[in-house]
């Protein structure tokens, strides 16, 4: 994407004028190329590089342009059409026979896949079953990992679940495929590590690499396959397998219809926004719990898209990037996750689904506070503080904006007012009432996050909160019979 923001006249750069900002320093962080033009006749180069850039990147060029620039003459430059070029990007063989080797001499091999195996579906799959190796994913790469996987175990990190964290614990060789995972504390420690990833600066930024492959995966894959021998034995791959079949029962317990359930829990409307949507929906996600039910309800097929702030973490995203999925997809069903409180953060924006007439379907999944912020606060012994929101009736508002709006109190009502929204020919909101207090427990509790829990606990009780603590037990006490 290219975004060209807007600076103020040039000679009161500096001045503190009116409406100053520095932009090419506000997006720096957050872009693959930001750059201020100066003079007009810099524009034109500027701007190639700029599209040059975030193509080839998969990323938002920035110019920042001085109102003026635009009202200038330039010298008249070529235009040229800029297209993504592709290339065909492997390691060396001494490389390659250096990776063989150490995954070869291993007899419990773990792959992490990212999203860099986007297009690389195939060759994934095939070293996986040469390796005998259990896949897991990271959030970025669900799209591209978790279909038609007979090695899936799911995914690891603070939103995952415990079958994709045991994988990697027991593993005596990590694979590492075209991800920049995070989170240290869910990679193995003192087993040897295959890193795969065309951005070489990228890779030994988590954890130390034996072996550094830099190359795309496809290409990289189809290298290395013909040095790997065969491994005959499953054991590593069958215990983690089955792991991950108890794993993902237990969730899919959780999820099941209770149709007198009010509120509703949020693993039923996602597990029932997954089964209703359309085979080649896009979905988005807002950052805290809604991304969580994503990831462990949603299922990816090789058609569908999953869509989020994924690297920086930013509130209020899902509706954005609905509206941005549905203005370049006329004709495909956007499906946003919201948070109330996300939602409530960009409200003006159902005026731009109306006004832009873009058929996304926005779920708002409503508790009535920050809950994961909610979450992190009870696991570092913080009694909830200033995470309450006071809802309006974000359905009502829709309708008086000219969308669709239904509002769900009941888990029977929930089918109906999904597949209503679904089929309604525009924009369409379904506001529905979940539990606050719903536990997501992530697959490795430390022993500070136990500690910080029964800390949490005690101060809510000896500053009057004790109503609190019984919602929560309620509200969790089926946790103890899916086990």
């Amino acid at each position: 994407m290219l975004a060209i923001a807007a600076q103020i006249p040039r000679e009161e750069i500096g001045g503190t004028y009116f409406q100053e900002t520095h932009p090419d320093q506000l997006f720096r962080e957050c872009s693959v190329y930001c750059e201020l033009v100066s003079i007009p006749g810099q524009l034109p180069r500027l701007l190639q590089i700029a599209m040059r850039t975030a193509v080839q990147r998969g990323g938002v060029a920035v110019i920042v342009v001085p109102g003026e620039v635009f009202l200038a003459d330039v010298p008249s430059a070529a235009i040229t059409p800029v297209r993504t070029a592709y290339s065909v990007i492997r390691p060396d063989e001494a490389a390659l026979a250096a990776a063989a080797g150490v995954l070869n001499a291993a007899n419990a091999v773990t792959i992490l896949a990212g999203a860099g195996c986007a297009g690389a579906h195939g060759q994934l799959i095939a070293l996986a079953g040469a390796l005998q190796a259990p896949i897991v994913h990271a959030f970025r790469g669900k799209e591209f990992v978790e279909y038609d996987n007979p090695y899936d175990v799911g995914m690891t990190g603070l939103i995952g679940f415990s079958s994709g964290y045991r994988a990697m614990e027991h593993c005596d060789a990590l694979l590492m495929l075209g991800t920049d995972f995070p989170y240290r504390p869910f990679l193995p420690e003192n087993v040897p590590v295959v890193q795969v990833d065309v951005r070489g600066e990228q890779i030994g930024r988590r954890v130390p690499v034996d072996v550094p492959l830099v190359g795309t995966v496809g290409a990289t894959v189809d290298g290395l396959l013909p040095m790997i021998t065969a491994k005959q034995n499953t054991a590593h791959l069958d215990r983690m397998t089955a792991h991950y079949r108890r794993a993902r029962a237990r969730l899919d317990k959780l999820a099941r219809d209770r149709r007198n359930d009010s509120p509703l829990h949020p693993q039923f409307v996602a597990a029932t926004i997954d089964r209703l949507a359309a085979p080649d929906a896009v979905f988005t996600a807002d950052v805290g719990t809604p991304c969580i039910w994503a990831a462990r309800y949603l299922r990816m097929n090789g058609s569908r898209r999953l869509i989020g702030s994924f690297s920086h973490g930013s509130m209020a995203n899902a509706l954005p990037h609905a509206i941005g999925a549905q203005a370049s997809h006329p004709g495909r069903q956007v499906v946003a996750l919201c948070g109330d409180g996300g939602l409530a953060m960009l409200l003006g924006e159902l005026i731009t689904l109306r006004q832009m007439r873009l058929p996304a379907k926005i779920v708002v999944f409503d508790n009535g506070a920050l809950s994961f912020v909610e979450l992190e606060m009870k696991a570092a012994g913080i009694v909830t503080y200033g995470t309450d929101l006071d809802n309006p009736d974000f359905a009502g508002m829709a309708r008086a904006a000219g969308l669709f709006g239904a509002r769900v109190d009941k888990a029977h009502e929930l089918d109906d007012a999904l597949r209503e929204a679904f089929a309604h020919d525009g924009p369409a909101l379904v506001d529905v009432r979940t539990v606050r207090q719903e536990l997501s427990l992530p697959p490795k509790l430390t022993l500070g996050q136990i500690k910080g829990f029964t800390l949490y606990a005690t101060r809510t009780i000896l500053s009057g909160g004790g109503e609190e603590l019984v919602e929560l037990t309620k509200t969790n006490l089926r946790e103890l019979e899916v086990e």
